[in-house]
């Protein structure tokens, strides 16, 4: 990545752009180019040419179009929620953003195909509220639900908390509409849950953070909107008492397990901490704690006779008495539920308000292997930085943990703690790596991971992707710096996911 400023396409290639998109569609006031170069934990790495708002497939198709004859670097952005860098630009003045924002449309639902087709520049929140204005579910689940736009959450292939029972985004797709690096339109629209005609190209899409092409519609699946749903919060001895307690609740349930979280004490104090109005579900403040959610499509009976809060009642007496859990509560209204939900999801924003820095980090490996991983990683963590404070967390039931890291209290600055969280950084991407686990599970790589990739995937691997995107991109303009370097010896700044 070069240290110094690049020159900026032509003023002839600004006009160009302008009669493309019109004024609705050409961000110039710098407070506003501003807002589309820095993402939501302040990081702004680079400088952008310009930053347009296509209202449509075909102004997004003449844009790339444009830079591709011009030569010019595009960064494609949805709703600026990532945590990778992915959808900011990393150069200094030769990329252009192109915002998917103003394609927000909501194009058709059809509840009796269970299916529902989007723009990309949808708000995850609007898909999951049009999805149960139809009596229908869209799954995926995050905390920033009510920014995040549907275009990143397929170029993230995003998880979220129900991915153990409905999959991922990518487990979402039917099929997608994809301007090409050359401008060319791709329609693969098709919703289709069987077609063998050759390699499925949509899955080429999802997952790669817009360095293929600039996805700009969806058809989605959708699914039954749960009836009957129980929530509860557990006080659990350890990791490997949340992993037997799964097990068997899915067997419990009737396989009616949507969500098991994992929540470390030092976490859980920081977000009631740090974010207003929630309530302790449970008294004290234990090591480990699980949030569990049953669901099921029956509505409940008047009496809630045979219903999933008085099965999870059954369960949990029975694992009360076998030592599996210590304490805990089952929800007894939406608010508490909401309530517990809102502990959850907090971390995030607890962790931005925490004046101490920290470190986080994304990764999944096998469910049986977490109890022992999380034993090691944090004793290997504490022996090589004294007065590190591991908060390990995250979806138990995918087996993706968001490993944060609080800096010692005597360490207040962020530049003081990044020696220590290069350390950090190194033993738990080894520890991972060993079992056979991924040091990204649904965050993506963007520029912040990109040498971590390279260094822990095998060259085989490295020379397809590379392959792939020589022969999508052979110019190398969609989203470069990102995910994979085509030139080993290009230069990228080196960045860190520290707060």
């Amino acid at each position: 990545m070069p240290d110094t400023y690049i020159s900026p396409p032509s003023s002839a290639f600004h006009e160009a752009l302008a009669a493309i998109v019109g004024e609705k569609g050409l961000v110039t006031d710098p407070q506003a180019v501003q807002f589309h170069t820095t993402n939501w934990q302040g990081m702004a790495p680079g400088r952008a040419a310009a930053v347009v708002k296509p209202a449509s497939v075909e102004e997004v198709s003449a844009i790339v179009k444009l830079c591709n004859q011009h030569n010019v670097k595009i960064v494609p952005q949805g709703g600026l929620t990532g945590l990778m860098t992915a959808s900011i630009p990393v150069r200094q003045g030769d990329e252009i953003v192109v915002s998917l924002a103003r394609m927000n449309r909501i194009l058709d639902v059809n509840p009796q195909a269970y299916t529902m087709t989007v723009e990309a520049g949808v708000v995850l929140q609007t898909i999951q509220q049009t999805a149960m204005e139809h009596d229908r579910l869209f799954p995926i689940s995050l905390g920033a639900q009510g920014s995040c736009m549907i275009g990143g959450n397929l170029s993230t292939n995003a998880g979220g908390a129900q991915v153990l029972h409905y999959g991922n985004t990518r487990s979402m797709v039917l099929g997608l509409e994809v301007v090409l690096p050359d401008g060319r339109i791709w329609d693969g629209m098709r919703a289709l849950k069987k077609d063998n005609t050759g390699y499925d190209l949509k899955d080429l899409f999802v997952g790669a953070e817009g360095t293929l092409g600039i996805i700009t519609k969806a058809v989605l699946k959708v699914f039954p909107k749960p009836k009957d749903v129980a929530t509860c919060w557990l006080a659990i001895p350890n990791p490997k008492a949340a992993f037997e307690l799964l097990a068997e609740a899915r067997m419990a349930s009737g396989d009616c397990v949507t969500s098991c979280e994992l929540v470390h004490g030092i976490g859980y104090e920081g977000v009631l901490k740090h974010v207003p109005n929630l309530q302790r579900p449970i008294e004290g403040s234990p090591e480990w704690q699980l949030l569990m959610e049953w669901s099921s499509t029956r509505a409940p009976t008047g009496n809630g006779a045979g219903g999933m809060a008085e099965r999870m009642e059954e369960f949990l007496t029975g694992a009360f008495e076998r030592g599996l859990a210590v304490d805990g509560t089952i929800a007894q209204s939406e608010a508490q539920a909401r309530n517990m939900w809102a502990i959850r999801e907090g971390h995030a924003e607890a962790s931005r308000r925490d004046p101490n820095p920290s470190a986080s980090f994304d990764i999944s490996v096998a469910i049986h292997e977490i109890p022992d991983f999380i034993e090691r990683c944090n004793a290997a963590c504490v022996k090589a930085v004294p007065g590190i404070r591991p908060k390990p967390m995250g979806h138990m039931g995918d087996g993706n943990l968001h490993y944060s890291f609080g800096a010692p209290l005597h360490v207040t600055t962020r530049e003081a703690f990044l020696p220590m969280a290069k350390t950090l950084d190194r033993i738990v991407h080894d520890m991972v790596n060993e079992i056979g686990g991924s040091i990204s599970a649904e965050h993506g790589i963007g520029s912040v991971k990109l040498l971590e990739l390279e260094h822990y995937r095998s060259s085989t691997e490295l020379d397809i992707m590379r392959a792939i995107k020589k022969a999508l991109d052979p110019k190398g303009l969609m989203n470069p710096g990102k995910v994979i370097r085509v030139d080993p010896d290009e230069k990228v700044a080196e960045a860190f996911p520290t707060r």
